[in-house]
């Protein structure tokens, strides 16, 4: 009975994560995606597309890790990708997050789902590579299909973007080779991105 009750207590909590908005709007433009929106999206991307990744990797582990990665946002918040004030403390703060959630499940699973979310903030083995690489391409994803208005709203560079995506092609380089030629280009020629690479004319 306790061991049940610890893990519906983690399920009732987890439900939060429904209520934290991200910056990325919906492909229609209508409102922002939530934090389980953009997870499970993900999930269903690594389904689909887990043949492109530059190694072989176990998918359920990628798809547990990318369901679990931005639980901790629940107490640390959603943190934008281009705040560089937020991200000084971003670690901090969802480590102490990580102490708080994980700590409702029983000891083993406790240990279990902490060590993938650690592995996937590490970012060194081919499943975080390639969540790290679904992580970057939703949004991007579902910027172009909006149009490019977070990007233009908030004057977003393309250095910011390519920095973002430093590491996108670890996890597959043909994905972030589509991600740049299908979703970021259009953005960048109708000026959605300001382009900052050009030398000033």
């Amino acid at each position: 009975r306790k061991r049940l009750d610890q893990q519906f207590d983690f399920i009732k909590e987890i439900d939060k994560e429904k209520f934290i908005q991200r910056q990325t709007r919906l492909s229609d433009n209508v409102r922002r995606e939530n934090d389980a929106e953009h997870a499970w999206h993900m999930a269903i991307m690594t389904v689909l597309l887990s043949e492109y990744a530059n190694e072989k990797i176990d998918v359920l582990r990628t798809v547990t890790m990318l369901l679990i990665h931005d639980i901790v946002e629940i107490d640390a918040g959603d943190t934008y990708a281009y705040d560089e004030e937020g991200l000084k403390t971003q670690r901090e703060r969802e480590c102490q997050a990580a102490d708080r959630i994980y700590a409702l499940l029983p000891e083993d699973q406790q240990s279990k789902l902490r060590d993938i979310w650690e592995e996937f903030e590490a970012g060194e083995t081919p499943e975080a590579k390639f969540a790290h690489t679904m992580d970057n391409i939703q949004p991007t994803m579902l910027n172009d299909a909006s149009k490019g208005k977070a990007w233009a709203t908030r004057g977003v560079h393309l250095s910011q973007i390519l920095g973002r995506n430093k590491n996108t092609a670890k996890g597959s380089e043909t994905l972030w080779n589509y991600s740049y030629e299908n979703f970021i280009t259009p953005s960048l020629r109708e000026g959605k991105i300001k382009n900052d690479t050009l030398p000033e004319e």
